[in-house]
C-alpha cells in the first residue's frame, strides 16, 4: 500500500513529491512502514493523522486503537496468526456484523479470509499497524484454546500434506492460513483417523456447536468437540488442502487431499455441502494398508470362493458384484483384478472416482460434467485393444447394453449393480432394457454381498438361542446341523462394544447352462432363485448363520443385514 498512500497524500497536499520519496526510500532500508517512515521524517505529526485522512478518503473511517476497549472474546475470533501477519484485529460484533482495524483496508484477500474464517460479514476500519500490532500483543497475550484442545488430541506420527499442483500459488492469504495453529488441529484430526482405521471423517455444524464423527467398522463415532467460533476456519482449511474454493460457500464443492502418514500416501476423497448453519464436510479415507486385496481374507466361503475365482479367470463374459453402498463392492473387484493383473492382459477401468492407484491397470475417473460417463468411456475402451475391462457401475441402459455387447465380444467385463440379491439383479437388466437373451449368454456369475460387524475374539461368549430365534432363521435344516451362538461381551480391547473389524457375506451365483436356459425362457425371479438354491447357491442368510456357527458374527448381525 506504500505506493497507493503516497500517491493519495502528494495529490491531496498533505506531503511533497520529496518527502514521499525520501520516506518510501526510509521505509524500504531500514523495514520500516511508510507511515512510520513520514514521521520519522517530519512530515507528519502522528501515524493517527495519516489514518484519519485515509480513512476518510476511502469512506471507511479510521480508529485510535488507544481510546478504545475492546472485548478480548471478539479479539479472539481471528487467529493469532493472521491478526499478526496481516495487521488486522476485531473490534466489536453486532449480530452477524464485525468491524475490524486493518493497517491495509485494499488488500480484499485479508478481508475475506477474515469472513471465512469468522462466518460475519466484515465492516474494515484503518488503524496505524503499530497500534494494531500493539493491540494484538496485548489482548492474545493469553490465547491459549486451540494449543489446549491439539494437546488433549492423539498424534502419534506426524501428518504431511503432498501438494497436489505447486504451480497454484494463492498468496500470502493462503499461506497464513497454512501456518496458523488450526493447520495442526485438522492435520490432527485427519492423522487420528489414519490411525484407528476409520473409512470416513464427518465434520458438521450446527448452531452452536461443531460435532466430528469418524466412521469406524461402519458405525459412526463422535469424537471430541471443536470450538465453535473455528467452525469456518476448520471447513476453510480443508478445502484449502483439497485445492477447493474457500469464498464459494453456497454450492456443493468435491475435491482430493493427498496426505503421507506413517511412511505411507494415503488419499482423502473431500465432499463439501453447504446446510443451514454452515458447511458439512466428509473426508472418505482411501488407505492403502486398510486395502485387502487377498481374496482369502475377505470372509469368502471356500465353495464360494472356488466358484469366484473360476470365473474371474474366463476368457469373455461379465461378473456382477451386487449390493448397497458400502457394502465392499469395489473392494471385491479390486481383490478380482489383482489376481488376474499379469504381464500378457490389458485392464482398463472406468471409476468414479478412482479410490485407489494399481501398477499395471490403466484407470479413468470418469467425469459426468464434461461427458465423461461410464457408458463413453466404456466405448473409448473397445478401440484400446482391451481384454478386461471394469465399468465402476451399470447405472443406465446405455451402459448395460455396451458392457454386455463387449462380453459377448471377446472381452470379461466386472462391474456392479445395486440390487438386494444375486437373482434379482437379472430382472434388474432386463428392466433396464437388456434383453433377457443376451443376460443369459453373457453372464458368467453374479455375486451379492454384505459387510457386518465381527464379535471380539478377546471377550466371545457363546449364548443361548430360543426356539424362537431358530425358527426366525428360516434356513435350510443342514445349515442349521450344529447351530452356536456367541456375542462380545465387551472388553477394553473393542472399547466395551463386542465387536471389532468387519467380515463380508457372500451370495455366489454362477450360471450354468440350467439357469441360462430359465432366463432364456423367461422365468420368474423366484424360480432363478429356487433353482440357483437346488443348484448349491447359499444365500445371504444362510452365509450369515455358517459365520454365526463359526463365532465370527452375532445372531443380531445375521438378523441385521440379511433377510430370509
Amino acid at each position: 500500500m506504500s505506493t497507493e498512500l503516497s500517491a493519495i497524500l502528494v495529490e491531496a497536499g498533505k506531503i511533497t513529491d520529496e518527502q514521499a520519496k525520501e520516506a518510501l526510500d526510509v521505509s524500504k532500508e531500514q523495514k520500516k512502514t511508510f507511515e512510520q517512515a513520514l514521521l520519522d521524517i517530519g512530515a507528519v505529526n502522528s501515524t493517527d493523522e495519516i489514518s484519519q485522512f485515509v480513512g476518510k478518503h476511502l469512506k471507511i473511517g479510521a480508529l485510535r486503537l488507544g481510546d478504545v476497549e475492546l472485548n478480548p472474546e471478539v479479539v479472539k475470533l481471528i487467529p493469532l496468526d493472521i491478526a499478526r501477519k496481516f495487521h488486522v484485529i476485531a473490534i466489536s460484533k453486532i449480530n452477524k456484523t464485525l468491524l475490524v482495524a486493518i493497517s491495509d483496508p485494499n488488500n480484499i484477500y485479508v478481508l475475506d479470509a477474515v469472513k471465512f474464517i469468522t462466518g460475519c460479514t466484515i465492516q474494515p476500519v484503518i488503524s496505524p499497524e503499530e497500534a494494531i500490532d500493539k493491540s494484538i500483543e496485548s489482548y492474545y497475550a493469553d490465547a491459549s484454546n486451540l494449543s489446549d484442545i491439539i494437546s488433549d488430541l492423539e498424534d502419534d506420527q506426524d501428518l504431511e500434506v503432498v501438494e497436489v499442483d505447486d504451480g497454484v500459488n494463492e498468496g500470502d492469504l493462503l499461506a497464513a492460513i497454512e501456518d496458523k495453529p488450526l493447520v495442526k488441529l485438522v492435520d490432527s484430526i485427519i492423522g487420528d483417523a489414519i490411525r484407528i482405521g476409520a473409512s470416513d471423517i464427518h465434520i458438521e455444524t450446527y448452531e452452536k456447536r461443531i460435532r466430528v464423527r469418524y466412521r469406524v467398522d461402519g458405525e459412526l463415532k463422535e469424537m471430541a468437540p471443536l470450538p465453535y467460533k473455528y467452525r469456518a476456519a476448520i471447513v476453510s482449511r480443508v478445502k484449502i488442502m483439497a485445492d477447493l474454493d474457500i469464498s464459494e460457500r453456497r454450492l456443493p464443492q468435491d475435491g482430493r487431499i493427498k496426505v503421507k502418514y506413517g511412511g505411507r500416501t494415503v488419499d482423502l476423497r473431500v465432499s463439501v455441502l453447504p446446510l443451514i448453519f454452515g458447511e458439512k464436510v466428509v473426508m472418505r479415507i482411501l488407505d492403502p494398508n486398510a486395502l485387502k486385496v487377498d481374496m482369502t481374507k475377505l470372509g469368502f466361503r471356500q465353495e464360494d470362493l472356488n466358484k469366484f475365482q473360476e470365473k474371474i479367470h474366463s476368457p469373455y463374459g461379465i461378473i456382477l458384484v451386487t449390493g448397497p453402498t458400502g457394502s465392499g463392492k469395489t473392494t471385491t473387484l479390486y481383490s478380482a483384478l489383482a489376481q488376474i493383473n499379469t504381464i500378457d492382459v490389458n485392464i482398463m477401468t472406468a471409476e468414479d472416482p478412482v479410490e485407489f492407484n494399481f501398477e499395471g491397470i490403466n484407470q479413468v475417473a470418469v467425469k459426468s460434467e464434461i461427458g465423461l460417463t461410464f457408458a463413453s468411456a466404456l466405448r473409448s475402451f473397445l478401440r484400446q485393444d482391451p481384454d478386461i475391462v471394469m465399468v465402476g457401475e451399470i447405472r443406465d441402459t446405455e451402459t448395460a447394453e455396451i458392457a454386455i455387447k463387449a462380453a459377448l465380444t471377446g472381452h470379461l467385463v466386472f462391474s456392479t449393480l445395486h440390487t438386494n440379491d444375486a437373482p434379482s439383479s437379472v430382472t434388474r437388466l432386463i428392466d433396464m432394457g437388456v434383453p433377457y437373451y443376451l443376460v443369459a449368454t453373457s453372464t458368467q456369475l453374479i455375486m451379492a454381498q454384505r459387510m457386518t460387524k465381527k464379535i471380539c475374539q478377546k471377550c466371545k461368549e457363546e449364548v443361548n438361542l430360543t426356539q424362537e430365534q431358530l425358527d426366525s432363521l428360516s434356513v435350510p435344516p443342514d445349515v442349521l446341523r450344529g447351530i452356536r451362538s456367541f456375542r462380545g461381551k465387551g472388553c477394553s480391547d473393542c472399547n466395551q462394544t463386542g465387536k471389532s473389524g468387519r467380515t463380508g457375506i457372500y451370495e455366489v451365483m454362477p450360471f450354468s447352462p440350467a439357469i441360462e436356459q430359465l432366463i432364456l425362457d423367461q422365468g420368474t425371479e423366484t424360480e432363478l432363485r429356487k433353482l440357483a438354491l437346488k443348484e448349491g447357491m447359499f444365500s445371504l442368510r444362510m452365509a450369515a448363520v455358517e459365520k454365526m456357527k463359526n463365532g465370527e458374527i452375532s445372531i443380531d448381525e445375521v438378523f441385521a443385514i440379511t433377510t430370509a
